[in-house]
């Protein structure tokens, strides 16, 4: 007698972050503030309260409250998780049946098709056009043509940094007899937002992160917006205790400035651009960047065949990127690290 793993776990197609420690780190799409020392110190204090030999608040009734103050919306239609992540890995493999499609529109996040094969559904992909975009009749046509029961997809796109329209987002999901699930992970650098709508509708889920804009990946902190029905169903379906307690502190904490978030998100932008600006002025004298596209995040997208070199040659400088096969994605960075980018690029690039 032997054990066989089940077919699906064979083979898994592994998500790799960079684990090695670079001096210069723009390849996860963080945020590059530190947190002032005044929050810090209310972020002691309230870890310092937590009852540790308790297990955290099931629903994260604070958390959430915090939440739908800054970004109005009624608490109870929220679901914090561990990151959006987490939330993702219980939207797809739940909302999905065996032999079921999940639609994506690709280039987009990678971890949205992994899930589809833990419960024996297909996913199908729409890809987008030479400028990263679709319109939304074509996503409409494609959801009806392979039947889909999940939509899945970012907005503004990673890793392309480019945004649907909000009116396109909402026709899309007026239109078709699927679950749409938008991932706002950066829609605090852009325009947009579809997550006052979420009464409005019975197949809409916005997820949002506190990872990028609100600079606290650390914590892994993301939340589901949806309606009573949908939300209900959400948090059946995640484990009881899901967000610990010194997550739901610390983000409580931090979700309370909101002035200190508001300047956050403007810096980052203001550093995004400023990127754009140099990396523009690069393309003009530099082939080997063949399109650098608009960006309405935190990050840039640059199309080159030199792609891996280039990654491997900065890396040797001890700068971190994101290598997606033929493109590269670069963080928004402090002006020392842009200008440093910059400063690398110009001589490695021809």
């Amino acid at each position: 007698m032997s054990y066989e793993l089940p077919e699906k776990l064979k083979n898994l197609p592994k998500y790799d972050p960079v684990t090695e420690i670079y001096r210069v780190r723009l390849d996860a799409n963080e945020s590059f503030l530190e947190m002032p020392e005044n929050i810090k110190q209310e972020i002691l204090k309230a870890v310092s309260e937590v009852e540790f030999n308790r297990y955290p608040d099931p629903n994260a009734t604070e958390l959430c409250r915090k939440f739908g103050e800054l970004f109005h919306v009624k608490p109870e239609l929220l679901t914090a998780g561990n990151g959006s992540d987490e939330l993702i890995s219980i939207i797809v493999p739940n909302f999905l049946g065996e032999g079921d499609c999940m639609l994506t529109i690709l280039p987009d996040f990678s971890m949205y098709t992994f899930y589809t094969r833990m419960v024996g559904a297909r996913a199908e992909a729409l890809n987008k056009d030479e400028n990263m975009e679709v319109t939304p009749e074509e996503i409409i046509e494609k959801a009806a043509q392979c039947n889909a029961k999940l939509l899945v997809f970012s907005n503004p796109c990673n890793p392309t940094a480019v945004t649907m329209s909000r009116e396109d987002i909402l026709k899309i999901v007026g239109a078709v007899d699927a679950m749409v699930v938008v991932d706002e992970a950066y829609m605090e650098f852009s325009e947009g937002s579809v997550l006052d709508e979420i009464e409005n509708y019975e197949n809409l889920i916005v997820l949002k992160t506190c990872s990028k804009a609100f600079g606290m990946a650390a914590i892994r902190l993301g939340f589901a917006g949806a309606n009573a029905r949908i939300t209900n169903i959400l948090k059946t379906l995640k484990a009881p205790y899901n967000v610990n307690s010194m997550t739901q502190a610390v983000g409580s904490v931090i979700l309370g400035h909101k002035e200190y978030l508001e300047n956050c998100t403007t810096q980052i932008k203001a550093s995004a651009q400023e990127l754009y600006q140099a990396m523009k002025v690069l393309a003009e004298k530099k082939q080997d960047i063949q399109k650098l596209y608009p960006t309405a995040t935190n990050f840039l997208y640059i199309k080159t065949d030199r792609s891996s070199e280039i990654y491997e040659a900065l890396k040797k400088e001890g700068i971190s990127i994101r290598n997606m096969k033929g493109y590269l994605r670069i963080s928004a960075g402090s002006r020392a690290e842009n200008q440093e980018l910059v400063q690398a690029l110009d001589r490695l690039l021809a």
